[in-house]
C-alpha cells in the first residue's frame, strides 16, 4: 500500500472555468440584451445564475478553493479596465450614464464611437480587448465586481479566491492610447497602478477574501530586465502591504524562465506555475531556486487548454517532486478552463469508447480533484481511476484511427521542391494581371458573408430532418445567388461566394477530411459572445473527396467576374482544432497540407483563378519564447507553401491574417510566397502596413479598412482615409481594398452599407490618384 503525502493536505483548484453555460445561456442572454429583448436586470440574474452553477459544479467535483471574478460579461482584461478606471475618454461619458450600456461600448463600439482594439490573448484563440493607456491616464479603484461576485461564493458557503489581471500583465498588454506616441511603455505608469491595486486588495479582503489570484502570464515570455524589475518592485510593493489577503501570483501558457527567481523571491504567500509539456522547465528551475520554502504552489499538471485525458500516473509523478519545493502543493489545470468545452457527457454522437479520449472542464475538474486526493491520501485511495486512466490512454494508443499508413508514407515522400512555387513572383504577377485584369486598388471581400435566419433555419431543420439535403441545398444556392448579385450590384472587382453552406471555417473542413472529429456541444469562447467548436484532430488526415469545388463553381457560373476559392489553411486546421498530443506539430501540419493541396489543384482545374488560403492563427500559434520562434515558423510557413505550390503562376494565391500582432513575424508573412495578403488594420489605424514597409515586404497587401468586429458603419471618408493612410507605406499598384475579416457574424444592413462605402472609398482614391 502506498503511503500518504506527509505534507499538508493538497487542495484541487481551478483558475478558471468556462462562462457561457451547458447551452450557451449568457451568450442568448447577452444578445437579447443588445436586440432590446431581455432586460438588464434580466442579463444580471442570467449570469447570477450561472455562476452560482458552475460553483456548486465546482464544489461537487471535489474543487477545494473556487475561482471568482473570472466571468465576464464579455472580457476579463475589460474587466480589469473597469477595476483601475482606465476608461477611454470617448467612452467615459457612456459608462457613467449606464456603466453596463458604456461597458459593451468600450466593447463593441457604436455607430459614433470606436470600441478599443482586440487582440489575440498570447498564443490562444481567445480575444482580449487591448486597454488603451497615455501619460495622462489617470487609474481610480472600483472593485465593485470583484467583491460582489466574492460574496456571492462565500453565501454559498464556499472557500473562494477572487481572481484578477496582475498589474504587470495588464500593463504590458496595453497600447499607447489614440494621439499617444507611439513610443510610449504603458508599464511607466506601475507607480501610478499599484496603489489602486492595494485599494482593490483592501476591499476583497474586508469582504472576506482569505488569498488572492494574481495572473502574470506576461511574464512567461522573454522579458527585458527593466520588466523584470518592474515586476519584483511591483510585487514587494503590494507584499509590504499589512491590509490584503494572501497572494497567489500566477503563470501559465509556457516555462516562467529568468521571472521565476524574481517571483520565488517576491513578498507574496504562493505561486502557480505550468508544469505541462510546453512548461515542463518549471519543474528544474524552481528546484534551481531552491523551491519555495514557506510558501504554497499550486501546480498546474493538467493541461487546460486540450482536451486529451490527463495522464494521472504522469502527473502523480510529477506531482510527488514538487512535494519537497514548498510548504503545500496544491493540484490546478495548467490555466483557465475558460479554453475547452464544458462537459463531454453532452456528446452524444462520439463513440463511447473515443469519447474516454477526451476531458473537457467537467472531466478535467474531476481529474484534478482525483489528483489531490491520490497526493494526500496515497494512490491506493485512487486505485480504480488510475486502472481506468491507464485502459484509455492504451485504447487511444492503438487505435486504428490514428494511423494511417498510406497518409503516412506520403507525407515521408514530400520533397523541398513541393513547397516552393515554380516561378518567381515577378513573373507570377505579370501572368495573373494579364489573366485577371484588375483595377487599380480592386476591391474584395475575406469570404463569408452573413448567415441570414434562412439559412439557419434551413440548416436546423435539416439537422432534425424537418428537411432534407435537396431542400437545403436549394437554400444554399438561394443564399450565392444574393451574396453574388449584392457584389455586382455594389462593384466589387473579386467576388466570394460567401460560404453559406459552412457553419465554420475549420469545423467545415474537418467534417470532411478523415482524423478529425466533430462535436456538438463543444463551445468555447473567441470574444465576446462569439463561440466555436473546435473539431478534434485524432487520427492521421486525408481528403476522400472535393471540398469546396462545387459552390465555389456554381457561385462563378453566375458572374464574369472571378470568384475566389476560399479554404482555411494547415497552421489554422490545427491552431483551432484540438490537436493530437501524440505526435510532432510539423508532422500533423504536413498531412493537413497535402490534403488541402489536393483541393487548391481541383479548384484549379474547375476553373477558379483566385484561391485563398486563409491563415489567421499563424502569430497566435507563434511560440511565446523567440528561442522557439524559428523552429515553428519553418513548418508553419512550409505547410502553407506544400498547400498552394502546386499552382500554375496566373493563378492567384491569397491569404488573409486577422486580429494579431503581425510586426514580429513579417519575415514569415514574406517566406508564406502569398500573391496577395489581407490583414486586419482598421482598428489599429493601418500598423500593419507600416510593419510591412518597413520590411520590404514586395507583395500585394490588402490592410483592412472595415472593422467586422463591431455593428458600426464606417463612412465612405472615413475608408478613404485609411485607404490614403495605406498608400504612405505601399504603393497603389499594389494595395487591395477589403474589410478587416469574414462577415459571418454581421447583419444584413450594416454589411451592404458598409461595403458600399468601401467601393465608394476605392473609387475615391483611385480618382485622387488619376488626377495626381
Amino acid at each position: 500500500m502506498t503511503t500518504k503525502s506527509s505534507a499538508a493536505a493538497a487542495r484541487a483548484t481551478v483558475y478558471g472555468y468556462p462562462r457561457q453555460g451547458p447551452a450557451r445561456e449568457l451568450k442568448k442572454a447577452i444578445e437579447g440584451y443588445w436586440k432590446g429583448r431581455v432586460g438588464a436586470d434580466t442579463l444580471r440574474s442570467t449570469a447570477a445564475g450561472l455562476r452560482r452553477a458552475n460553483w456548486h459544479e465546482l464544489a461537487d467535483a471535489g474543487i477545494g478553493e473556487v475561482p471568482t471574478g473570472d466571468f465576464s460579461f464579455y472580457d476579463h482584461v475589460l474587466d480589469a479596465t473597469v477595476m483601475v478606471g482606465a476608461i477611454p475618454e470617448r467612452h467615459r461619458s457612456a459608462v457613467e450614464a449606464d456603466a453596463l450600456v458604456g461597458y459593451f461600448a468600450m466593447a463593441r463600439g457604436t455607430q459614433d464611437v470606436a470600441p478599443l482594439e482586440m487582440t489575440k490573448w498570447f498564443d490562444t484563440n481567445y480575444h482580449y480587448l487591448v486597454p488603451e493607456l497615455g501619460p495622462g491616464t489617470v487609474f481610480t479603484a472600483d472593485s465593485t465586481k470583484q467583491v460582489a461576485e466574492l460574496k456571492e461564493a462565500l453565501a454559498l458557503g464556499l472557500q473562494a479566491r477572487p481572481v484578477l489581471v496582475g498589474p504587470v500583465t495588464y500593463l504590458l498588454l496595453a497600447k499607447p492610447a489614440p494621439g499617444v506616441a507611439a513610443d510610449f511603455e504603458p508599464l511607466t505608469l506601475l507607480d501610478r497602478l499599484l496603489p489602486v491595486y492595494a485599494e482593490v486588495l483592501a476591499d476583497l479582503r474586508e469582504a472576506g477574501a482569505e488569498w488572492v489570484q494574481l495572473d502574470e502570464p506576461a511574464l512567461v515570455q522573454d522579458r527585458t530586465p527593466a520588466e523584470l524589475n518592474a515586476a519584483g518592485r511591483a510585487y514587494r510593493d503590494l507584499g509590504a502591504l499589512t491590509d490584503r489577503p494572501k497572494m497567489l501570483v500566477a503563470s501559465y501558457f509556457d516555462r516562467l524562465g529568468e521571472a521565476l527567481p524574481v517571483l520565488a523571491g517576491a513578498p507574496v504567500e504562493g505561486l502557480a506555475l505550468d508544469f505541462t509539456e510546453r512548461a515542463a522547465a518549471n519543474l528544474d528551475a524552481l528546484a534551481a531556486v531552491g523551491g519555495l520554502p514557506g510558501k504554497r504552489l499550486v501546480a498546474g499538471v493538467v493541461n487546460g487548454r486540450n482536451i486529451w485525458v490527463d495522464d494521472l500516473e504522469k502527473s502523480l509523478a510529477t506531482l510527488g517532486t514538487l512535494l519537497g519545493l514548498a510548504d503545500r502543493v496544491d493540484v490546478a489545470a495548467s490555466c483557465s478552463l475558460l479554453h475547452v468545452p464544458v462537459d463531454t457527457a453532452l456528446e452524444r454522437d462520439i463513440e463511447p469508447q473515443i469519447l474516454r479520449w477526451l476531458a473537457f472542464a467537467r472531466q478535467k475538474t474531476a481529474e484534478i480533484a482525483t489528483l489531490a486526493r491520490g497526493l494526500t491520501q496515497g494512490t491506493d485511495t485512487i486505485s480504480a481511476q488510475l486502472a481506468a486512466n491507464r485502459a484509455d490512454l492504451a485504447s487511444r494508443t492503438t487505435s486504428a484511427l490514428t494511423r494511417d499508413p498510406a497518409v503516412r508514407a506520403r507525407t515521408a515522400s514530400v520533397t523541398a521542391a513541393d513547397a516552393r512555387r515554380a516561378q518567381p513572383y515577378a513573373e507570377r504577377a505579370a501572368a495573373q494581371r494579364g489573366n485577371l485584369g484588375l483595377p487599380l486598388l480592386p476591391t474584395t471581400t475575406i469570404g463569408s458573408f452573413p448567415q441570414t435566419a434562412e439559412l439557419r433555419t434551413a440548416r436546423a431543420g435539416l439537422r432534425a430532418g424537418r428537411i432534407d439535403a435537396a431542400a437545403y441545398e436549394e437554400r444554399v444556392r438561394a443564399e450565392i445567388q444574393e451574396v453574388i448579385a449584392f457584389q455586382e450590384k455594389a462593384g466589387l472587382d473579386v467576388l466570394v461566394h460567401g460560404e453559406p453552406e459552412r457553419n465554420d471555417m475549420v469545423q467545415y473542413f474537418a467534417e470532411q477530411l478523415t482524423g478529425y472529429l466533430a462535436t456538438q456541444h463543444g463551445w468555447v469562447q473567441s470574444y465576446g459572445t462569439r463561440y466555436v467548436r473546435p473539431p478534434i484532430l485524432a487520427g492521421d488526415i486525408s481528403r476522400p473527396e472535393p471540398m469546396t469545388v462545387r459552390w465555389t463553381t456554381y457561385a462563378q457560373s453566375l458572374t464574369g467576374r472571378p470568384v475566389k476559392g476560399m479554404l482555411t489553411g494547415p497552421v489554422t486546421m490545427l491552431a483551432w482544432s484540438f490537436v493530437r498530443d501524440d505526435q510532432p506539430l510539423a508532422d500533423t501540419a504536413r498531412q493537413v497540407a497535402l490534403a488541402l493541396r489536393d483541393e487548391v489543384n481541383d479548384l484549379e482545374a474547375a476553373g477558379t483563378s483566385v484561391i485563398q488560403v486563409d491563415e489567421p492563427a499563424l502569430r497566435e500559434t507563434l511560440p511565446l519564447r523567440a528561442a522557439d520562434h524559428a523552429a515553428y515558423l519553418a513548418w508553419a510557413t512550409e505547410s502553407f507553401r506544400l498547400t498552394t505550390s502546386g499552382v500554375r503562376p496566373d493563378t492567384q494565391v491569397h491569404t488573409h491574417m486577422c486580429y494579431a500582432e503581425f510586426g514580429d513575424i513579417v519575415r514569415a508573412i514574406d517566406d508564406l510566397d502569398a500573391d496577395v495578403i489581407s490583414l486586419e488594420a482598421a482598428r489599429s489605424h493601418m500598423q500593419v502596413a507600416r510593419e510591412l514597409a518597413a520590411h520590404g515586404y514586395p507583395r500585394e497587401a490588402g490592410p483592412g479598412v472595415y472593422d467586422i468586429h463591431s455593428p458600426r458603419v464606417p463612412g465612405a471618408g472615413e475608408a478613404a482615409a485609411l485607404l490614403r493612410k495605406g498608400l504612405e507605406a505601399i504603393p497603389a499598384e499594389r494595395l487591395w481594398v477589403n474589410p478587416d475579416c469574414g462577415l459571418k457574424t454581421r447583419g444584413w444592413p450594416e454589411t451592404r452599407a458598409s461595403l458600399e462605402n468601401l467601393v465608394a472609398a476605392a473609387r475615391t482614391v483611385r480618382g485622387e490618384l488619376s488626377a495626381s
